[in-house]
């Protein structure tokens, strides 16, 4: 299974599960969960197509730039869109996988940059700990970040721990760049890391059944990874995601609402 059809299937999970997200207040509870559970596929799935697409890039600085600027425009479409179309309660939301996976990318970078030259690696890991630093001071000297919560400062200036799902799935993304040619530690590292999940839920959740757990189902996916490309659509993921979030938001509270 080459990654093209790994990004197609994610791709379709990913659809459903934020049509159970933006349509929760007009379908059934059942049909919510069924879509909620076959949507924690999606990411690990585009996860671990990010790992391998970074893994065979021709230029990985321009990768990192692709999905930094998808970063700064996610966060600034999500203003626009709660601007220009305000609704009560949760809004259009804060969706920015492209700042996750830029994430990923820089630690990978970092990582392999220590294992070659320890000096570069160090230096990179300084930079990472600066922007940290920096992401907890900028709204003392820019403003206008002081009338912005977390989420939009993160899509600037990238956290570790602020952003979609969080830092361990980050932890996640790198585990599944250097174990790829291991597959039983794979298998095995990734079935703990849903058991965790699944843990996390049942102690921090609100009460609600534990859903993320069912990540595992993307397992078998992963496995038939055949170590080919196929054909590419990157350009189609950057204009499809911002779009079919915001239709569904569209519909939800302006068709249907």
């Amino acid at each position: 299974m080459s990654v093209f059809a790994l990004k197609c299937i994610a791709l379709y999970l990913m659809v459903l599960d934020h049509v159970g997200f933006y349509f929760v207040d007009y379908i059934p509870y059942g049909l919510y969960l069924f879509l909620r559970i076959l949507g924690r596929c999606s990411y690990p799935l585009f996860l671990f197509c990010m790992t391998q697409g970074y893994r065979h890039t021709r230029s990985r600085k321009k990768y990192l730039l692709r999905l930094y600027l998808g970063s700064l425009f996610m966060t600034g479409f999500a203003l626009f869109v709660d601007a220009v179309f305000p609704v009560e309660g949760f809004g259009y939301g804060f969706h920015n996988i492209f700042l996750s996976l830029f994430l990923v990318g820089i630690l990978i970078s970092t990582i392999e940059a220590f294992q070659k030259d320890k000096k570069t690696g160090l230096i990179m890991a300084g930079c990472i700990f600066i922007l940290q630093f920096w992401f907890s001071i900028a709204p003392r000297y820019i403003p206008v970040l002081r009338n912005y919560n977390g989420d939009i400062c993160t899509g600037i200036f990238p956290n570790l721990a602020l952003n979609e799902y969080g830092l361990l799935f980050i932890i996640l993304g790198i585990a599944m760049y250097f174990l790829y040619n291991q597959k039983e530690t794979f298998t095995i590292v990734y079935l703990l890391f849903c058991i965790a999940q699944y843990s996390d839920e049942m102690l921090n959740g609100e009460g609600g059944v534990p859903i993320q757990w069912f990540m595992a189902l993307a397992l078998p996916f992963m496995l038939r990874y055949n170590g080919e490309r196929g054909r590419s659509f990157k350009y189609f993921f950057y204009v499809f995601y911002p779009a079919h979030t915001f239709l569904l938001f569209y519909l939800a509270n302006f068709v249907w609402g």
